[in-house]
């Protein structure tokens, strides 16, 4: 039998979920009250920890959310457990019971994303490269120079491919009188989007099924993204970036990008790139696109090596030749008043 749900007096105005929708937004109430911290790593190292982990014990509250791992019903308060149940986040396992939703905590927030390991099509990713992505936004929003939010100019934003809604949110709360927009494919990925967007206390963020900016209107302040680029056997949606090396959707948000910036308004997108004997295959084929159209950008390597497991994959050892190492860089284009300058920094400057 299905639990009823009452939201807690604090839920924000306009937030009227489903049930289990709304059980699932009074989990991450109960999470945040006893001040729940989990940091998300990559598939590779949770494995990793999984395999050296002895498995007795009681189950913590970041042994069943974070690590997803099994846990009887006895080692979580019987509330946790009952909303989990309402939310239709519980599986069971033997004798055991697992969360179908991880919590990850970002910056003061909680988000719920995909349970480990996320093998299914419409898995909703958080890891490394959200962590990343909003270390570097949120450094581009001024936020952590301690800048008056106030004092913005955002009017519409918009995050392509949103996943948990990581991204979407830090804008929201940075520009609380804009309206920001939460793109995606996966309707998995827009209710993870609508909950958390309700648990970091987001108003202004709208949830909304669009491949790439299709079913978004206007132009807008500020495009954001963080889009998968990995070559993926299974081309789960969450993880294949597609085209060469992965670059395939990455370039698709750059073109369509350019045609929808307000004037004065940027493009910021976190993406990672095959790097080919020494050179940015990516870099080369924006480069020319965004010289021809009037935006002043800069291109800057992060991260020279991230996921470097996947070099052990087939795909990364024959398409376009022998990949050296994937790295994490960073894309920054104005709109402005007919300026066409360009800059690549970082580590690989090869166009």
């Amino acid at each position: 039998m299905t639990a009823t749900v009452t939201l807690p007096e604090h839920a924000p105005a306009g937030f009227a979920p489903a049930q289990a929708d709304a059980a699932l937004f009074a989990l991450g109430r109960a999470l945040q009250a006893v001040h729940y911290q989990h940091v998300t790593v990559t598939p590779a190292t949770h494995a990793r920890v999984l395999r050296r982990a002895p498995g007795a014990g009681p189950a913590s509250l970041a042994d069943v959310f974070g690590w997803s791992r099994p846990f009887r019903e006895v080692d979580l308060p019987s509330g946790i457990v009952a909303l989990m149940r309402a939310a239709g986040v519980l599986r069971a396992d033997g004798e055991r019971w697992r969360s179908l939703v991880r919590a990850s905590t970002l910056g003061g927030a909680l988000y719920f994303h995909s349970a480990y390991p996320t093998s299914a099509e419409n898995a909703v990713f958080f890891g490394p490269d959200t962590y990343r992505f909003v270390r570097a936004l949120r450094a581009e929003l001024g936020v952590e120079l301690g800048r008056d939010p106030g004092t913005n100019a955002l009017e519409h934003a918009v995050d392509i491919g949103c996943g948990a809604g990581a991204a979407a949110i830090t804008i929201a709360l940075h520009a609380p009188e804009a309206d920001v927009l939460a793109l995606d494919i996966n309707d998995a990925a827009l209710r993870m989007s609508s909950i958390n967007a309700a648990l970091a206390g987001a108003a202004n963020v709208r949830p909304l099924h669009s491949d790439l900016l299709t079913a978004a209107d206007g132009q807008f302040d500020l495009i954001v993204a963080n889009p998968p680029y990995l070559l993926d056997p299974g081309e789960r949606a969450y993880r294949h970036g597609g085209g060469e090396l992965g670059a395939g959707l990455s370039l698709d948000i750059v073109r369509a990008s350019l045609t929808r910036l307000a004037p004065g308004g940027r493009l910021l997108m976190y993406t990672g790139v095959a790097m080919v004997a020494g050179a940015d295959p990516f870099l080369a084929r924006i480069a020319p696109l965004l010289d021809a159209a009037s935006v002043c950008w800069d291109y800057d390597e992060i991260d020279p090596d991230v996921f470097g497991e996947e070099l052990d994959e087939t795909q990364y050892n024959c398409a376009g030749g022998l990949v050296e190492r994937i790295a994490a860089v960073w894309l920054r284009v104005s709109n402005g008043a007919g300026s066409r300058k360009g800059h690549a920094r970082g580590l690989t400057r090869s166009v």
